[in-house]
């Protein structure tokens, strides 16, 4: 099963620490990890850090991958081309990096994610014409019809409606269960990271304070600490 451990990692923007010596422990598949933190504490650099948009010192070691690009990444802004339909869009996805010869078994997998997603009613709508909840379903079938095997989410659910939160999450966490995923997601509720995840990492300041199991890790003391509440 694959696996995804840090090793001292840090970055810098335009000479400025953002991340400082983050290091976990192996963190396996089969899970789903919450990633805390307050506004501007680092989930976003680390996420870029970890799939390597961003250079910086220490290690990142992915064990027990099967396939040659592991780790998919969703950020917050995907940048879909407002012009493309929603099925354009995920194919092309699907197609990133390889040669465009599109071959049945991905139309096929983009069906398959658009079932899987419930969005199939939207496969022949423009991106540009969707709305942002509708977009942030899209940007998560971009990185699941990849099939990686480690998959960073940068806050899936902040446009998205409470019921939608809901059943994304709940996809998620069955995913890796049922397919051995790692999925680490960046989460601003507390309840949802309590009731979804698996293990907790929590960051201030571009550091790491916690990371273990949720119910372990994620407790009044600590969020009193981290989110500066009296």
């Amino acid at each position: 099963m694959v696996s995804l451990e840090l090793q001292g990692l840090s970055a810098s923007y335009a000479g400025r620490p953002v991340l400082s010596g983050v290091t976990t422990p192996v963190l396996q598949g089969g899970q789903l990890v919450a990633l805390l933190g307050p506004n501007a504490a680092g989930k976003s650099t680390l996420f870029r850090r970890i799939f390597g948009l961003l250079k910086g010192g220490g290690e990142v070691r992915v064990e027990g991958a099967t396939v040659p690009r592991p780790i998919a990444y969703m950020p917050q802004d995907s940048g879909a081309r407002p012009v493309l339909t929603v099925y354009e869009s995920i194919l092309l996805a699907r197609m990133q990096g390889r040669r465009l010869q599109v071959a049945p078994e991905d139309h096929a997998e983009v069906e398959r994610i658009l079932d899987l997603l419930a969005i199939s009613h939207l496969r022949q709508r423009n991106i540009g014409d969707l709305s942002g909840g509708q977009r942030q379903m899209v940007s998560a079938a971009q990185v699941l019809v990849l099939n990686p095997q480690i998959l960073l989410m940068d806050e899936p659910t902040s446009a998205l409606d409470l019921s939608r939160q809901i059943d994304l999450l709940a996809l998620l966490h069955r995913l890796t269960r049922e397919q051995g995923l790692l999925i680490i997601v960046a989460l601003h509720d507390i309840g949802h990271a309590l009731h979804f995840s698996d293990a907790a990492m929590v960051i201030k300041s571009g550091q790491l304070i916690a990371c273990g199991p949720t119910t372990e890790t994620v407790t009044p003391n600590l969020l009193r600490h981290v989110f500066d509440v009296e």
